[in-house]
């Protein structure tokens, strides 16, 4: 079946009970034993099994043509889950320069108290990545594209770099979805999502998705740490999402539209210094981005913008369309000042003067009118303190 299709039918059949098309939601957190002790249905207890997570990863692991899907309470909870799983008191992950901070955290505060380690390198440049392997080295995690600079990761190449030295290879598929990148179609073994994000799509509901190329040990150790520690998400949280993914493939590509008019509007702007968006041309992985993706380059575009930290973070105070929040995926344009985000920061190394937008499903002339007045009132009260 065809992405679309797959989105509406994976893993869902009309209720057996009452004909419901619409799946029910189911709250029992305890199911009925049959007379012999056995449980032929197959759920015992919500945290081993929820009919509702268990349609929710059936359709997500047929999205992304892997084996087994495992949704997590968090995409954080889902990223550690992963690294627990994957890793042991010595080993290393090697990481790429521009990635979620979520992930740098997680990294940097927790995983030293197991004695696990990090290193961060450029991962679009593939000596580089080469060359930072060493026997420790046993998880190579990348995005692409990265968050927030969207830089473009070859799949098919780090993944051979991993397995070469015997490591696994996990992508963060947040950005793109699915909907327009398949990474285990390129041999990464796991793929990670924020399903948060785009598969949810209406900002209503936390989610991490987790999805494995093959029926591995590596996979059943999560699910044992989904199991065991007990970050699950809730009955309605899994319905929530699951009716997101059936809406995915037609959003993700408006996204990208809308995206693609926004970013090709900003460039060159007399206010703007530099766009990150891989569908122009001009973007450094413009090409490698166009061959991994299909219909479409995603709805995330940075910008930096003239005049420094001041006038960007006057610029996302001033948008009447775009909400001044931190998030990307929704139905709504997002904007946001990232070296001032709460999960940003100083010391992150990201510029001062970029902004993130999460480009949502508004007419794309409302959203760029709705940037240039938001721009250019920055600069003229700037220039009317100087005066």
């Amino acid at each position: 079946m065809k992405l679309e299709t797959l989105a509406i039918h994976g893993g869902h059949i009309p209720d057996a009970g009452s004909g419901a098309v619409a799946k029910p939601i189911t709250l029992s957190v305890t199911y009925q034993r049959e007379s012999d002790g056995t449980y032929p249905k197959g759920s015992f207890y919500s945290s081993k099994g929820n009919p509702n997570r268990d349609t929710l990863e059936a359709c997500f692991a047929g999205l992304e043509r892997g084996h087994t899907a495992v949704a997590f309470s968090s995409g954080c909870a889902a990223i550690t889950a992963v690294i627990r799983a994957a890793l042991k008191p010595g080993d290393q992950v090697l990481v790429p320069d521009d990635l979620f901070q979520g992930t740098v955290r997680i990294l940097r505060d927790v995983m030293p108290k197991w004695g696990i380690t990090y290193r961060m390198i450029d991962m679009t440049d593939l000596r580089a990545a080469a060359a930072a392997l060493t026997p420790q080295t046993k998880l190579v995690w990348t995005e692409t594209f990265s968050n927030p600079l969207l830089k473009v990761t070859d799949l098919r190449a780090v993944a051979k770099i991993a397995h070469q030295a015997g490591a696994v290879c996990v992508v963060d598929n947040s950005f793109v979805t699915p909907a327009l990148q398949r990474p285990l179609d390129f041999g990464v073994d796991l793929v990670v999502h924020a399903s948060t994000k785009y598969v949810g799509g209406h900002g209503d509901v936390l989610g991490g998705i987790v999805v494995s190329k093959e029926n591995s040990s590596l996979i059943h150790d999560v699910r044992q740490i989904q199991l065991l520690e007990g970050a699950v998400p809730a009955p309605f949280d899994c319905w929530l999402t699951h009716r997101g993914l059936k809406t995915l493939p037609y959003r993700v590509r408006a996204h990208s539209a809308n995206a693609m008019a926004v970013a090709r509007h900003l460039y060159g702007h007399r206010w703007v210094k530099k766009v990150f968006y891989p569908g122009l041309e001009s973007h450094e992985g413009h090409e490698l981005a166009a061959g991994q993706l299909n219909d479409g380059f995603g709805g995330i575009v940075s910008l930096q913008v003239r005049g420094g930290r001041d006038a960007a973070v006057r610029a996302a105070g001033y948008v009447k369309i775009f909400i001044n929040a931190t998030s990307f995926g929704e139905v709504e344009s997002l904007i946001q000042h990232q070296a001032t985000s709460p999960t940003h920061g100083s010391g992150t190394g990201i510029h001062d003067d970029l902004l993130r937008l999460s480009v949502g499903l508004e007419h794309p002339d409302d959203l760029i009118s709705d940037l240039d007045q938001a721009l250019t009132r920055a600069h003229e009260s700037a220039r009317d303190k100087t005066a």
